[in-house]
């Protein structure tokens, strides 16, 4: 049931019984100084700007009051902080210094919230708990949820927290029974459907989740009433079951400081999630590259003007006799001392070195292309399928390392445990997990909602604070709700944070076509998309035995990897393999010679590494020698062994799966041609499939997807050159 509470905007009093909400004057003292020096900093930041010595500025002007006052009932390095932009209160109260707001505005080297990689107010601090923010619009919220639902984990799997401790960045595995997180966004964030699917999954597992949406009424220049239903987004998630819902004036200190109170208390106490609906004001333009004259009328910026919560509460601390004209004055000298000092510290810092660009793109604690990866197989058994081999795998790094969550759509046995008595189990609509929930429980292998931006998002989450999360996103014509997430999220999650964040972790997605009826929207490649995302670390497996190699490979990296499992192969009988053994790896960026040859070279990878073989034997038999190089790593790649191929036959052709125009086979093709022009004794040549859609009537599919046919009078066109 959820539990309202109203505060009028306008006369938001506290009872007398509870004058100033049992705070006490030093600490309404120190409400104003915060939310002063807060107001100083963006004044002192729009100035730098009109000089030019910084570069972008984003205001909190008119959210103080409640930002400030949440920042006092959150345990700085305690419960974990998603804040945006117009935070700054929050995130000076729990301890980011004015130096360290005006470090990044200038981008300088010793910027702790990104090296000068990111714009000012994108906040990320590790001593206090604040997880490095992007500029993306309500993003933040699923990924909230998956820092939640870390807080629970970790108080069922301390051995997890353990493993988390000892793994590179191991000190921000942190972890307090009472913990929560926080996460805050503007009204305009709440029209993106991360917020609505992360409230779904915050409901659903009754999680320590502080949502506080600070409601300025406008989304850069769109006004409330036509970003939300109603044009209040309390009344519009009243329905969420456990949810605790309040309103109030957010340009009041103490009366959102006793909403706030009510609402963290509700999480600490873990209820549930909770949300608060703060009205504010925005007596700034949203940024300095909006002009908010353009569209509020004189009339409407001078309502806000008798908002404004610093003129208001120094107003309130002087009737009440807290502190006189002379006391706020020389409170203020004060910060606007502190302030200059500041800001002439930073504009005196140092810049970040050019070099340093390329740095804390992957991993420096961890290499996936080292030969430490290389073990030895260590074959036994029955041979197993590369579906079988992913759930053999995936037991056996579940049973090493805790730390490790699998989730997705359908890939629990049943969620409805007491149903496992009776049924088989589904085990994900390839059998791929089947057996892993019965076996770790459901905390570790779970389904989610069908939301794939949540699932990733979640991930995000679990894996900032130290889980090494495997989701599963079902098919890959579905990933683009997430792309957000990956592309803008995950992949730059440690570059943003000049390496004081990070976020491992295997995305598993079954692709491909070849399927005989899979059609549009179950036959798409498109993993040249992925391997445009610096930061991510892109896989495609042939064999059983790659699988086993280069997922275990996968989830002991430091890295996210997307780990590409080709459909038409999961059950294929000519790539199986005995199992390897729990330790066997292979190192990204090493690539498998499928055969010898000598005439023409056929580099290529996934399902067509079979078509392949069939095309070589067919040109064994007419004399010609084709050799065939699987990549089996996509992004990294094996330049050196394409180079080396190349220099062997002079003649190559690049043969992949997705359409031919702007696909994976273009960059290989175009750099054999630049790197290597003088061993070419023809064009490189690709085949790929048509610039088109996958059909579902299987004689089109044919056509449409390249096939062995077409490498073998490829080969003969290159030998005739």
């Amino acid at each position: 049931m959820a539990v309202q509470t109203r505060v009028k905007i306008a006369k938001s009093e506290v009872p007398k019984n509870e004058k100033y909400a049992g705070l006490n004057r030093d600490t309404l003292i120190r409400l104003y100084r915060t939310m002063y020096l807060s107001r100083k900093l963006d004044d002192r930041e729009i100035q730098l700007k009109r000089q030019n010595k910084i570069y972008f500025q984003i205001s909190s002007a008119g959210h103080e009051a409640v930002s400030a006052a949440m920042g006092l009932l959150l345990r700085s390095g305690v419960d974990w902080l998603y804040p945006y932009y117009r935070d700054r209160a929050l995130c000076l109260m729990v301890g980011v210094s004015p130096l360290d707001m005006l470090l990044q505005s200038v981008g300088a080297k010793d910027d702790p919230s990104s090296g000068g990689r990111q714009m000012p107010s994108h906040w990320g601090h590790t001593k206090t708990n604040i997880v490095s923010k992007s500029s993306c619009t309500g993003t933040q919220f699923v990924q909230a949820v998956g820092a939640a639902e870390a807080t629970l984990y970790y108080d069922a799997h301390p051995k997890a927290l353990a493993q988390a401790k000892k793994a590179p960045l191991g000190e921000l595995a942190r972890h307090s029974p009472e913990e929560i997180v926080y996460v805050s966004g503007g009204d305009g964030a709440t029209s993106e459907g991360e917020f609505w699917e992360s409230l779904n999954a915050a409901c659903a597992k009754k999680l320590p989740l502080l949502y506080v949406i600070q409601d300025n009424g406008y989304a850069i220049s769109v006004p409330v009433e036509v970003q939300t239903a109603g044009g209040s987004i309390s009344k519009l998630v009243q329905g969420f079951p456990g949810l605790h819902v309040v309103e109030c004036d957010g340009t009041d200190p103490i009366a959102s400081y006793a909403v706030c109170q009510e609402a963290v208390n509700y999480c600490r106490e873990r209820r549930g999630p909770a949300l608060i609906h703060a009205h504010v004001i925005r007596p700034y333009s949203h940024s300095l590259s909006d002009d908010e004259k353009l569209y509020k009328s004189p009339e409407e910026r001078e309502r806000e003007a008798h908002r404004d919560p610093l003129s208001k509460f120094a107003l309130f601390l002087v009737r009440e006799g807290l502190l006189d004209q002379k006391q706020i004055e020389a409170i203020e000298a004060q910060v606007d001392h502190e302030v200059r000092q500041a800001a002439d510290a930073a504009l005196a810092a140092e810049p970040p070195a050019v070099e340093s660009i390329v740095e804390n793109v992957y991993s420096p604690d961890i290499d996936p292309t080292s030969a430490v990866f290389g073990g030895a197989a260590q074959l036994h058994g029955a041979p197993k399928t590369m579906v079988e081999m992913v759930a053999a795998t995936l037991n056996d790094e579940m049973s090493r390392d805790e730390r490790i969550a699998v989730f997705g759509e359908d890939v629990a046995d049943a969620s409805r445990e007491e149903n496992l008595k009776e049924v088989k189990g589904k085990g994900g609509v390839f059998k791929a997990t089947a057996g892993l929930q019965r076996k770790y429980g459901s905390m570790r292998v779970f389904n989610t909602p069908l939301a794939e931006a949540s699932i990733v998002g979640r991930a995000i989450g679990m894996a900032t604070r130290g889980l090494k999360p495997v989701p599963e996103i079902q098919f890959f014509d579905y990933i683009w709700p997430a792309m957000m997430q990956i592309r803008d999220e995950l992949c730059v999650m440690r570059w943003r944070s000049d390496g004081k964040f990070k976020a491992p972790m295997v995305i598993r997605v079954a692709i491909g076509g070849y399927l005989t009826g899979g059609a549009v929207y179950h036959s798409q490649s498109g993993e040249s998309i992925f391997t445009h995302c610096p930061g991510l670390r892109v896989v495609m497996p042939s064999t059983a035995l790659d699988v086993a190699g280069l997922l275990r490979t996968a989830i002991r990296c430091d890295d996210p990897v997307m780990f590409l499992e080709h459909k038409h192969l999961y059950r294929q009988p000519y790539n199986r393999s005995e199992y390897p053994g729990p330790d066997f790896t292979i190192p990204f960026g090493k690539a498998r010679v499928v055969k010898e040859g000598t005439d023409v070279s056929i580099i290529t990878y996934g399902a067509f590494v079979h078509r392949a073989e069939v095309a070589a034997a067919q040109l064994q038999r007419e004399g010609i020698s084709a050799e065939i190089l699987d990549l089996r790593s996509l992004s990294p790649y094996d330049w050196d062994s394409i180079s080396a191929t190349v220099r062997k036959t002079h003649r190559v052709i690049v043969a992949y799966e997705d359409m031919l125009s702007w696909g994976y086979g273009a960059e290989l093709a175009a750099r054999i041609a630049d790197e290597l022009f003088e061993e070419l004794d023809a064009p490189v040549k690709r085949i790929a499939a048509m610039d088109t859609f996958c059909a579902y009537q299987p004689k089109l599919e044919d056509v449409i997807l390249p096939q062995s046919d077409n490498v073998v009078a490829a080969v003969k066109k290159l030998l005739d050159y």
